[in-house]
């Protein structure tokens, strides 16, 4: 029987807030009538500044990997030279789905916990100047690193004509991006992170400049075309059906989003890093990725004195509290811990009082409350700047 008590902090998914499950559970429609081109028509308008553009965002019923995948379709054929930052385990998975559709792929491996530097990309643009496309990802979740997408965006659009392609999965809704200002031209996501609701939605913002290479791109596509995305939306339509369960959802977010102001999200979320990293400092606890690099929506712990599955381990039996693993080959060496979409400084100080129970338990040594304490001082030091 699943227990009704678990505290989810995972890097997604992620809780979902009352309203938005009310929302989801309203009595299904027609997805060919006059409702659901309301629905379509109210949510379309609201996503543009979460997304930091002022053109449109498409919808798609697929999982985020299916944004990346559209993303690559849409833009690219059989041979064109694409390059991919591959700094972790998503960012590895834009190069495979490259590859899988027979790109001429040039790979700039980061090390696993490090931000990719603006020099990497010039160099690598400067080698090969025939570059259609550079693919990278805003927040890897395998790690906990936010890349500087927006400078990279500007160094690739001083350096080359390539389309700047960037995935937000786990970053939109919880971190600022300024699509239109930087120069990014696709830009995805997925439902299950920071957006707070279940998983099967990807979103595309896609600038003009990419929308003249989809057009004239000769690649065969069908579900992932979008084109028929962009040509039925304007009609409040989508051209397959759509999981309206979720755009109910959806339509809930957009407006809890609004209500609270985007610019309070993003400060909240920084807030809610900050507690943890000072808590984890405190705590005795190896943060995996520096300050500078650190995802305002997931913190990567790197224990030495116990191991990071029995933490999980103990965390979920005693406390039902939830934290993800490593991926690949960091299985095992890192614990992870989510602060994403529907999370508020009430929940770290929560997690954090557990994690120092936990770790008590485990034999590690500390300063007891001082984690409490420290997320505490960063919070009062976070609110007393507003």
């Amino acid at each position: 029987m699943k227990r009704e008590w678990d505290l989810l902090h995972t890097p997604g998914p992620t809780p979902i807030p009352p309203s938005v499950e009310r929302s989801m559970n309203q009595p299904m429609i027609g997805h060919r009538g006059g409702k659901a081109k309301e629905l379509i028509h109210a949510i379309a308008p609201k996503l543009k500044p979460v997304f930091g553009t002022s053109g449109e965002v498409l919808v798609v019923t697929g999982s985020g990997t299916s944004s990346l995948e559209a993303s690559v379709v849409n833009t690219t054929k059989p041979g064109d030279k694409v390059v991919v930052v591959v700094a972790g385990a998503f960012g590895e998975r834009f190069a495979q789905i490259c590859e899988t559709y027979e790109l001429d792929v040039i790979r700039i491996e980061v090390p696993w916990g490090k931000a990719v530097e603006g020099s990497q990309v010039e160099e690598t643009l400067r080698e090969h100047p025939d570059t259609k496309a550079v693919f990278l990802t805003h927040c890897e979740t395998s790690t906990g690193v936010m890349h500087p997408v927006e400078k990279v965006a500007e160094t690739v659009k001083n350096k080359s004509s390539a389309l700047v392609i960037v995935d937000g999965v786990s970053s939109i809704g919880g971190a600022e991006v300024k699509m239109d200002q930087s120069g990014i031209d696709i830009l995805v996501s997925g439902s299950q992170k920071a957006m707070m609701l279940p998983a099967g939605l990807a979103f595309l913002a896609v600038s003009e400049r990419a929308w003249s290479v989809i057009d004239e791109n000769p690649r065969p596509r069908f579900y992932l075309d979008l084109r028929k995305y962009r040509q039925q939306l304007e009609g409040g339509q989508t051209p397959f059906t759509p999981a309206l369960s979720l755009l109910f959802g959806l339509q809930q977010v957009l407006e809890l989003l609004e209500e609270e102001g985007l610019d309070r999200v993003f400060e909240r979320h920084q807030t809610m890093k900050e507690m943890t990293r000072s808590a984890c400092r405190a705590l005795n606890l190896p943060l995996l990725v520096s300050d500078e690099d650190a995802s305002s929506t997931v913190t990567s712990i790197r224990p030495e004195t116990f191991e990071a599955e029995q933490l999980r381990k103990v965390a979920n039996e005693e406390f039902g509290l939830i934290l993800a693993g490593g991926q690949k080959h960091m299985k095992g060496e890192i614990f992870r811990i989510g602060h994403m979409g529907y999370s508020r400084p009430a929940n770290v100080l929560q997690y954090i009082g557990i994690l120092e129970i936990v770790l008590k338990r485990l034999g590690h040594e500390f300063e007891p409350g001082a984690g409490v304490a420290a997320a505490q001082t960063a919070y009062l030091e976070r609110t007393r700047e507003e």
